[in-house]
């Protein structure tokens, strides 16, 4: 018994990257909320559905004007079936989307499961045609999101992010703070590329877990402050990087395509960027100095490697990939070419889908390809999930149920429309970000109020750019919890920190994030002529 027990205990190679394979961490059970939750969500969902949907008695559903709609889509619903129709549409419009908070919040069924029923209620429904309802599996921000995984299975099985990772450590990761530097540099680097979080989080994670290691730190009770360090602050820059570039994820996308299509015009890569690449580098450096410095300060200990020759197992790793091959050279080349091609788009006016179309379309060619359908890994759940989302933001427009709501509220509370524009810059920007401390789906963060923050600019006179933009900033501000987003999930699992050190540490950002874009607002936003009285105008 004491020879098999040693021998299991030698079997686990702190060093060795495959321990840290996403398959090969322990799964997290549920706690006993979350299992309570699950439980009560499909009898809520239900009941929520049939009282709003069928006896709820709610005025501002009747009330409005036909006048005040936005959406050309309600207009249209409201001419072709009489007023009476339409109300009862949004009687059903919202049963439907609280039903449907409810089921993804509790995760009472798998999100993707929650989706389906959402598109096939709103088709029986009435509140949107069939064409319409299942026509969403086919919006351009879907074919990004799967042109894009083609792509970054490209770089997956190619080897090239691993082999940047492990290059960009070994060259500059001399010292404990450099490692953590370096690391800054390489999420930014795969964010311009990678519009996957949970892919981005797949790459580092063996790599960061290995030099944990080196540096003494270890899942269970051998956590130390290195260990809670490089992964929080992996957590932060993998969610942060995303929020820097407009492909950075779908959510991003799914904003710039609402925003678009109520301008009347498009956020174009450069625009994003412009705006929120220097925002995301201080926020990062400033989540460097908090952890460092405040939070999970390094013992004198703790900043020397503790197993000799740890770097030296990066190094083997690194030597047994080999020179870098043809099929690398071809990728990096054609993710320099899209990437070139994205930060152009407001000259060429290409969309970033046709873009990754194309990209991905050379990737697949047979012969002179990289990759085959086969080695891609598309996640079809998450695809399900967003085109259910996407669906009930068609059901939202179509009977404009965000702008009738907003004016409601405003006119319950008796605010007058010159109510000044900072405060509700203030107002809008805080309830998105901080909505991700309860909200599981950036994706569903951004059908609700993204579309409030237009109602809202429309019904106070102000550019829709002013407060949906900065609304759509605060997307990607997902790594309090490990609920609020997959690549947190996914960290938690490791045992590297505890719920107390991700909160505090991430809950900190997230007000400095709220405080910093409340500044960009009447500094850097104003000259790039987002928020009134711009310079450059740009928008």
């Amino acid at each position: 018994m004491q020879e098999t027990t040693s021998r299991s205990t030698q079997a686990f190679d702190p060093l060795d990257m495959n321990n840290y394979r996403i398959e090969k961490l322990p799964k997290r059970r549920k706690s006993s909320i979350e299992r309570m939750l699950a439980l009560l969500g499909p009898p809520l969902a239900l009941i929520a559905f049939v009282y709003f949907g069928f006896f709820a008695d709610l005025p501002f559903l009747s009330s409005f004007d036909p006048l005040e709609i936005v959406s050309e889509s309600a207009k249209k619903a409201l001419d072709k079936n009489g007023m009476e129709a339409f109300v009862h549409s949004n009687h059903l419009m919202l049963a439907i989307f609280i039903a449907a908070i409810i089921l993804w919040i509790t995760e009472a069924i798998p999100n993707y499961l929650t989706s389906l029923i959402v598109i096939i209620s709103l088709v029986l429904t009435g509140v949107l045609t069939e064409k319409v309802a299942y026509a969403q599996l086919g919006h351009p921000v879907m074919w990004l999101n799967i042109m894009s995984f083609v792509l970054a299975s490209m770089l997956v099985k190619t080897g090239v992010a691993k082999r940047f990772a492990l290059w960009f450590i070994l060259r500059f990761g001399k010292s404990a703070s450099s490692i953590f530097f370096s690391f800054i540099l390489i999420n930014i680097v795969l964010s311009a590329f990678i519009s996957a979080t949970t892919a981005k989080a797949a790459i580092l994670l063996p790599i960061f877990m290995v030099i944990s290691s080196i540096y003494g730190a270890r899942s269970g009770d051998g956590k130390n402050n290195f260990g809670r360090s490089i992964v929080l602050q992996n957590l932060l820059n993998i969610n942060l990087g995303a929020g820097a570039f407009v492909t950075g994820s779908g959510a991003n996308l799914l904003a710039a395509a609402l925003i678009g299509g109520a301008i009347g015009g498009s956020v174009f890569f450069t625009d994003w960027m412009m705006a929120m690449f220097p925002i995301v580098v201080g926020l990062m450096l400033i989540g460097y100095v908090l952890a460092m410095k405040v939070y999970f300060p390094l013992k004198k200990e703790e900043r020397l490697p503790l197993i000799e020759g740890g770097m030296e197992r990066l190094k083997q790793e690194l030597h047994k990939m080999g020179k870098p091959s043809a099929q690398e050279i071809k990728s990096v080349i054609i993710f320099l070419l899209i990437l070139g091609f994205w930060a152009t788009d407001r000259v060429h006016g290409i969309s970033a889908t046709a873009v990754a179309f194309v990209g991905a379309i050379v990737a697949l060619l047979p012969r002179i390809g990289i990759v085959q359908w086969n080695d891609v890994d598309i996640p079809w759940h998450l695809m399900l999930f967003s085109a259910g989302a996407y669906t009930l933001g068609s059901g939202l427009d179509a009977t404009d149920l965000a702008s009738i709501s907003v004016n409601a509220f405003f006119d319950g509370l008796g605010i007058a429309n010159q109510t000044p524009f900072w405060v509700l810059y203030l107002l809008l920007t805080g309830v998105m970000i901080f909505s991700a401390l309860i909200f599981q789906s950036k994706t569903m963060r951004t059908m609700i109020f993204v579309p409030i923050a237009i109602g809202v600019a429309g019904r106070f006179g102000y550019e829709i750019i002013s407060l949906a933009l900065p609304v759509a900033f605060m997307i990607e501000h997902v790594y309090v919890l490990p609920f609020n987003s997959k690549p947190a999930a996914l960290l938690y699992e490791t045992d590297m920190y505890t719920y107390p050190d991700s909160f505090k540490f991430g809950f900190t950002m997230m007000v400095i994030s709220w405080l910093l874009i409340i500044l960009a607002g009447e500094t850097w936003f104003r000259i790039l002529g987002i928020t009134p009285n711009g310079v450059f105008g740009l928008f």
